[in-house]
């Protein structure tokens, strides 16, 4: 069934995704127009009651809208210049992560017949048509196989691909959405729009393919079978389709709750994010570029379960050496060299007129992880700063930002390193920064009891 713009159905058309969007724009600029004529500062409770205007119309949207706003509220980007907003803004986007606008329960049971043939009722021995989870793509629903193992299953709303298309080709919703973000994420805005918008729609465009993600899941799940503190549901491929995937539930703990576990777990959590994240570029020239607070399920004993196989990025060999010399040569302020990689690997231009001085500078307030005082935490407020510095347009910075070249691969690696430094940000975990990047960079010593058992398992797969 079609889907416009009543109940429960996603809006399609340029026309009806646009008019929203334009009236909250609207209305925030009539806002802010009024104060300022009264010569009054905006109140902290309009700032609350905006915010959730955002959220309403963001979550309802789906799609292409929907994802990018996500994308924002992952990291802590501070506005200096009204930190009322910022607080506002960013909390009521983090609702978006989890907490979208769920489709009727009888679209889901139709989604699930057409990709399947089969009813719910038929597919599995028990479904909740009630979801457990929305977000801007699908939502989830918890299930039980036939042989008794707990399942989620991932349906994706009908008529999202056409919307996001949609979302996609119309410019001027691009643009009016870029101008609301501006009071979420100022810095983040200032980067390259095109460069931007050509992230979200690849991302997206692979998101929509959940075969593609089963295929990607199947491939972590199978490496990381038996791992000590890594886990990756199986995917059940017999229950799965382009738009339905269904998986081994992974019961635990999730974000909100996660960032109040006592320290030590936290920590855990931290680095076996990190080690995951980073571990499989290294190892395997892929990695998941969406590390999103909805995206991990905690264990009380430990471990950490990775969902959401929708983005993985694959690079060559000749790329991963390139992360590598980067690594090491900005611990070590190498400026000359940071220079030579980034230029020979087709990073950086070399017409920049940036100093080999001023790109050790650049890079040395992104790695304070490793030659900070050690074990380090990235406060939020130290992340807005690196995040601030990557895409100032004053002083050095602002070189660095002319001309770096926004190929995929680097788009998308430092989607991976905000991403994750949001992530252990947000955990409030203390890690032995130096050590990991030592160990998984320039063949330095296994020092973590982590790293130890996580090496332990690999030498025993080889």
């Amino acid at each position: 069934m079609r889907q416009g713009a009543d109940g429960d159905g996603i809006p399609t058309g340029q026309l009806k995704r646009s008019i929203p969007i334009v009236r909250l724009a609207v209305r925030t600029s009539g806002e802010e127009v009024l104060a300022t004529l009264r010569r009054r500062p905006v109140p902290p409770e309009t700032y609350v009651r905006r915010a959730d205007r955002y959220v309403e119309v963001l979550g309802r949207s789906k799609g292409a809208l929907m994802k990018a706003a996500q994308m924002m509220s992952i990291v802590p980007v501070l506005n200096n210049e009204d930190p009322g907003a910022q607080a506002a803004f960013q909390a009521a986007l983090t609702r978006l992560q989890a907490d979208a606008p769920p489709m009727a329960p009888e679209l889901a049971v139709q989604v699930i017949e057409q990709d399947l043939g089969l009813s719910p009722e038929r597919a599995f021995a028990e479904f909740d048509p009630e979801p457990m989870a929305a977000a801007s793509i699908g939502q989830v629903h918890l299930a039980r196989h036939h042989d008794g193992r707990a399942l989620a299953v991932k349906v994706q709303y009908p008529g999202v691909a056409e919307a996001i298309r949609s979302d996609l080709r119309n410019t001027e919703l691009m643009m009016v959405f870029m101008q609301l973000m501006r009071a979420v994420a100022p810095p983040l805005t200032r980067s390259n729009p095109k460069a931007l918008a050509a992230e979200i729609s690849t991302r997206i465009k692979e998101e929509l393919d959940y075969r593609l993600e089963a295929s990607n899941q199947a491939f972590f799940a199978e490496a990381y079978r038996g791992h000590p503190f890594i886990r990756v549901p199986e995917v059940v491929t017999e229950l799965s389709g382009s738009m339905v995937l269904t998986q081994e539930y992974a019961a635990g703990v999730h974000w909100a709750e996660a960032m109040t576990a006592d320290q030590s777990l936290r920590n855990d959590w931290g680095e076996t994010i990190y080690r995951f994240a980073h571990g499989n570029l290294r190892r395997f020239g892929r990695y998941n570029a969406d590390p999103h607070p909805g995206n991990y399920v905690f264990h009380l004993d430990g471990p950490v379960s990775f969902l959401d196989f929708g983005c993985v990025k694959r690079v060559d060999a000749g790329w991963i050496t390139m992360i590598k010399e980067i690594t090491r040569a900005a611990i070590s302020q190498d400026g000359e060299a940071l220079w030579r990689v980034l230029v020979e690997g087709g990073t950086f231009d070399a017409k920049s007129g940036l100093s080999s001085d001023e790109l050790a500078e650049h890079f040395s307030a992104r790695i304070n992880l490793f030659t900070g005082p050690q074990p380090f935490a990235i406060s939020p407020e130290m992340l807005a700063g690196m995040i601030d510095h990557e895409f100032s347009t004053r002083g050095h910075a602002s070189k660095w930002v002319r001309s770096i070249k926004n190929s995929d691969a680097w788009i998308f690696y430092m989607r991976l390193e905000l991403g994750v430094y949001g992530i252990l940000a947000g955990l409030g975990s203390v890690n032995e920064g130096l050590a990991i990047a030592k160990e998984m960079d320039m063949s330095g010593p296994v020092l973590t009891p982590l790293g130890q058992a996580n090496a332990a398992y690999w030498a025993a797969r080889t």
